[in-house]
């Protein structure tokens, strides 16, 4: 290391690259003629997202994490999610966001607040540049956080790196290598291949950026993750951003306040205090938090409501097709994802209102509501209690569920093409003006007129128009005529003749209106 002799040049080597260290403790500052010693902000570990497109390994990549750093018998076999983790690596911290995907962190980052320091982008060596990726992408981007890019999948046999760097071009995400600044990682989540080189890369990266916090203020930082739980009440996950969290704190968030009566780690171990980029479960909230919530620390309860403020219900639109939906999902984090994607969706021709959403198994009082409503069930990771399983069956409702957030989505899109199979729409094809009415019968005529505008074919509905005012509807029955030989298709100028049917009788000098009704086509 370089002797200490100021900011610039206290640095070392590590490898190709340069690490710029923190200064010492105390650093002088200037103000006017006065010199004085400030004490510097603590070091706090690297805050960490993961982000890609469905299937590219995301979540494994996480499992091969926890795997390569945290034994059983450390996590003490825990099986609820809690939205967060914490690893240690070469004797420095690690904290991962454990969300559902970038719709998760963008729900986060929608309400301000700033989630994340590290954003790790997956994607597949065999399969590169998907839908999904662009977006986590255009996230990242917004959310101007430094990117690592980590290719996954590399122990399949079509994989291809270096396709994956050359895509991403296109995206402009420039990798080390070709003079951007990405610096990439090859991974194997199944093999547990690049792992050890990935934390090290997020260690490296974080050093660059000095991330620090101040551990002596009151606790200030994000909401995670919250669900009910039936057994211990209201519990939240907080990522702690900047001071330090203790038992018996008072905290509030936006739209709901407690106090701090039990605090564990991700491992489920009580813990008396937690500092910042720390993830810990809290039990005490009075009621739900919403997810992406910043909170901050109080004085007392007084001071805590009023942080709060009035959570704005969005106006329902009254218009078009609406297709009715109950949600459940196994925690918060994962029910606003999906109600996220679903505001997402098109609304032009239907609509999907959620009329009733939760975190926690599906009940009878929601297959209730599903009969009265005339609304579909779903739930993601959530099941029917026994309840409401017979009463389901009763009912006869039925309710889906499903563990992968896009199959829950891709069948909501089913339904809403499903409703809108049957709808119609109008397509004119031209006008013709009647010169000739050679015969009338009932509730026939057999016509002649010239194409005036566009074309005229076989079974057509028409409509009459007299003096520029619409008298009538009819339609042609069988072929059209042209010079006594019959023809597919009659154009402009073309005069022909046809069969009519209708209720109005044709008069010479009346304007036909032909179209045709056609299904209307769906993209969702």
């Amino acid at each position: 290391m370089v002797e200490w002799g100021g900011l610039e040049n206290h640095c070392s080597l590590v490898g190709p690259r340069v690490r710029i260290l923190p200064p010492p403790p105390f650093f002088l500052e200037k103000t006017r003629n006065l010199m004085y010693i400030t004490p510097m902000k603590d070091k706090r570990a690297p805050v960490v997202v993961i982000l890609g497109h469905v299937d590219h390994g995301k979540s494994s990549l996480l499992e091969a994490i926890k795997d390569f750093k945290i034994t059983s018998k450390e996590s003490g076999g825990i099986t609820q999610h809690i939205g967060a983790y914490e690893i240690e690596h070469d004797g420095n911290k690690i904290t991962f966001i454990d969300t559902p995907g970038h719709e998760a962190f963008s729900c986060m980052r929608s309400r301000g607040a700033n989630v994340a320091d590290i954003a790790i982008l997956v994607v597949a060596a065999e399969e590169s540049i998907k839908p999904q990726t662009k977006e986590a992408i255009e996230c990242v981007k917004s959310a101007n956080i430094p990117m690592i890019l980590a290719i996954n999948k590399i122990d399949k046999p079509e994989a291809n790196a270096q396709k994956v760097k050359n895509d991403l071009l296109k995206e402009q995400i420039i990798v080390e290598e070709l003079g951007g600044d990405v610096p990439v990682v090859e991974t194997s989540a199944t093999e547990k291949k690049g792992i050890k080189e990935l934390l090290e890369l997020i260690l490296l990266m974080a050093d660059m950026h000095d991330f620090k916090a101040d551990l002596s203020t009151s606790a200030q930082g994000v909401v995670i993750e919250s669900h009910l739980d039936t057994k211990r009440g209201i519990t939240a996950t907080l990522l702690i951003k900047n001071g330090t969290l203790k038992i018996q704190s008072i905290i509030a968030t936006n739209t709901a306040f407690g106090k701090v009566k039990i605090m564990e780690d991700f491992n489920g171990k009580s813990v008396s205090g937690a500092e910042a980029s720390k993830p810990v479960v809290v039990i005490g909230f009075e009621k739900m938090p919403c997810i992406g919530e910043e909170f901050m620390e109080c004085k007392d309860t007084d001071e805590a409501k009023a942080c709060m403020v009035e959570k704005k219900q969005e106006k329902i639109m009254s218009n078009g097709k609406v297709l009715n939906i109950i949600l459940r999902a196994d925690v918060l984090g994962s029910l606003e994802a999906l109600e996220g994607m679903i505001n997402a969706l098109p609304k032009d021709d239907i609509r999907v209102q959620v009329i009733k959403s939760g975190a926690g198994p599906i009940t009878e009082e929601d297959i209730q509501t599903a009969v009265t409503s005339n609304s579909h069930i779903f739930g993601f990771k959530s099941k029917p209690n026994n309840l409401a399983e017979r009463l389901a069956s009763q009912k006869k409702i039925q309710i889906k569920t499903y563990d992968i957030i896009y199959e829950l989505i891709d069948e909501i899109k089913k339904i809403m093409r499903t409703e809108l199979s049957d709808e119609t729409v109008r397509k004119d094809l031209g006008r013709l003006k009647i010169l000739k009415v050679f015969r009338t019968e009932k509730d026939k005529q057999i016509i002649g007129g010239r194409i005036i505008e566009g074309e005229v074919i076989e079974d057509l509905k028409l409509e009459v128009y007299r003096n520029k005012e619409k008298v009538g509807e009819g339609s042609i029955s069988g072929p059209i005529q042209k010079e006594k030989r019959t023809i597919e298709k009659g154009q402009v100028d073309d005069e022909i003749g046809m069969l009519y049917k209708g209720s109005i009788k044709i008069e010479e000098g009346d304007v036909l209106h032909f179209y045709v009704d056609e299904k209307k086509e769906i993209q969702i």
